[in-house]
């Protein structure tokens, strides 16, 4: 089995590209934190590189800019070729099935007047964004009509 999960802000914005038959590709590294420190106490990171295929690589490459944090969902990917004086060279990727958008490099900077924001370094994850705040007496539905009624027999789960 070959799937991978990753969570990591982008290290540059996308390049979208079209192959020979006009099928979007888009290519961007991703800073991912690892779980543990090293000998002086500061949190490395791992940079990798991801390809995503057709409409979510246009997607990708017209939503997301350096520090957007996304979540991919693919595969590794191991390809070689070789240079023009003779050398082969390998290249490890993460061939992308669904990236999911998860916020903007200024989405968790929601500071007072009296404290200091810090942008967040691509590869800076401590910054945590609180979900937006909904308003739960306006109801966009509520002159839509009558009820709807559902029996748990109609539900799928």
């Amino acid at each position: 089995m070959n799937k991978v999960f990753l969570i990591g802000r982008l290290t540059r914005d996308p390049e979208l590209r079209y192959t020979g038959n006009n099928t979007a590709v888009a290519s961007f590294s991703i800073a991912v934190n690892r779980n543990f420190t090293n000998q002086s106490g500061e949190r490395e990171a791992d940079f990798i590189n991801i390809v995503v295929w057709r409409k979510q690589a246009e997607n990708v490459k017209n939503y997301l800019t350096q520090g957007s944090q996304v979540a991919i969902d693919g595969r590794i990917q191991v390809r070689n070729y070789e240079t023009e004086d003779g050398q082969k060279r390998y290249v490890t990727e993460v061939i992308a099935d669904n990236v999911e958008f998860l916020g903007s490099k200024n989405s968790g900077n929601n500071s007072s007047s009296n404290s200091i924001a810090k942008d967040p370094t691509p590869y800076d994850f401590s910054a945590q964004s609180e979900p937006p705040k909904t308003d739960v007496d306006n109801n966009p539905f509520a002159d839509f009509g009558s009820s709807i009624e559902i029996s748990d027999d109609e539900l799928p789960f």
